[in-house]
């Protein structure tokens, strides 16, 4: 199989933290972290099938669209120097939780639907807010109609499972595990986790970046990028008040740690005695060499990403503000205009970003120079 048809599994905790959890001592731990991983190998095998299979509407970002998201007409992507279009009183998100009931089988029992009152379980609200901020931020700050630009509904399934450690989206909708409750809680407690396992979804639709070496890395932390957006402007944080942590709240106190990453200071985010050291390195200096499949991470997808991610806090601090308002449009049309190869290595991916920069605020200007400089700091340039 081609990189363009490989399957995909894009989670939130990176595999070497549950292959670690799956060797405790612990075995309520134990069993949880294999169900979790016994659940992405057994989608991966899934995707493989439907990537092999012929499918109508011709190529698709990654080749994971499913069918049934094809048949949707697909608007193109605005120009990089467009204007965001005005929200309009049409124009809403479309909204659908599900409450697996601690079952595989997806998506569930409707639990909240759009314009539903809440309800009275937390993660089913947790998960309904969540993606509303995300769809606020594509529609309210880049003008994107929902993941598709065409109003694509958000479909959402909590109680994922029993004791699972994960969230993922899986090519049609958001999954959410309740965490052992030993080292993970609830993942809806993090809404920039909503917010990056939805990106996947946008760029599914976008850039369509394969989800393994640097183009893999790229696709994890784009997906952070979004995420720590959606937190930040939900707190109407500034970037530099923002912490830059993604996944805060989802370790117990058990956990030495944080957070899963920090874009930040990647590399520091947690160091456990049970879930290991955060491995992100935050320059090129560091960069991990992996094999190409599920042993390792598909390159690193998860690991490599502090890179980039390292890239785009500094680029944000230097130029200050909101970050969805000065460099999140940079990123936004790096990904939607149509120029990124799928195949994107960090060095073509920070051209793009200068390109865009360039174009958005204009050649030389501040915010092209700060975005220069920040990938010359990690060493991409």
């Amino acid at each position: 199989m081609d990189t363009e048809t490989a399957p995909q599994f894009c989670s939130i905790v990176p595999p070497q933290i549950l292959h670690r959890l799956a060797r405790s001592s612990d075995e309520r731990v134990a069993q949880a972290a294999h169900r979790t991983l016994t659940v992405r190998s057994t989608i991966i095998g899934k995707r493989e099938v439907r990537a092999r299979a012929p499918r109508p509407g011709g190529p698709t970002a990654g080749g994971l669209i499913p069918p049934s998201l094809q048949e949707r007409t697909r608007r193109p992507s605005a120009r990089p120097d467009a204007q965001p279009a005005l929200p309009t009183e049409q124009t809403s998100p479309h909204r659908t939780v599900y409450d697996a009931q601690r079952k595989t089988q997806l998506p569930g029992v409707l639990a909240r639907g759009e314009g539903d009152p809440a309800s009275a379980d937390e993660s089913v609200n947790e998960a309904y807010d969540g993606l509303g901020a995300t769809w606020a931020l594509l529609h309210e700050s880049f003008g994107r109609d929902s993941l598709d630009d065409n109003g694509l509904a958000l479909i959402a399934s909590v109680h994922y499972d029993q004791d699972f450690d994960n969230a993922y989206w899986d090519g049609e909708q958001m999954v959410f595990g309740d965490g052992d409750g030993v080292y993970f809680s609830s993942f809806t407690d993090s809404v920039d986790v909503i917010g990056h396992e939805l990106a996947h979804g946008l760029i599914q639709y976008t850039a369509g970046l394969v989800y393994v070496g640097q183009s893999g890395a790229l696709n994890e932390s784009v997906s952070d990028v979004i995420g720590a957006m959606v937190k930040q402007r939900q707190l109407k944080q500034t970037a530099a008040q923002a912490d830059w942590l993604i996944g805060e709240g989802l370790f117990t106190d058990r956990v030495q740690g944080v957070a899963l990453r920090s874009m930040k200071a990647p590399g520091t985010a947690y160091d456990d005695p049970h879930l290991g050291k955060d491995p992100q390195p935050a320059t090129m200096d560091d960069y991990r060499h992996l094999p190409h499949d599920d042993s390792g991470d598909n390159g690193g997808v998860h690991i490599n990403s502090g890179i980039p991610n390292h890239a785009f806090y500094l680029a944000a601090t230097a130029i200050g503000g909101h970050s969805w308002e000065s460099i999140g449009p940079i990123w936004y049309d790096t990904i939607t205009v149509g120029r990124l190869p799928k195949d994107a290595d960090f060095a073509a991916f920070a051209a793009a970003t200068l390109r865009a920069a360039g174009t958005r605020y204009g050649v030389r200007s501040a915010q092209q120079q700060a975005v220069e400089e920040a990938w010359k700091t990690v060493k991409v340039l």
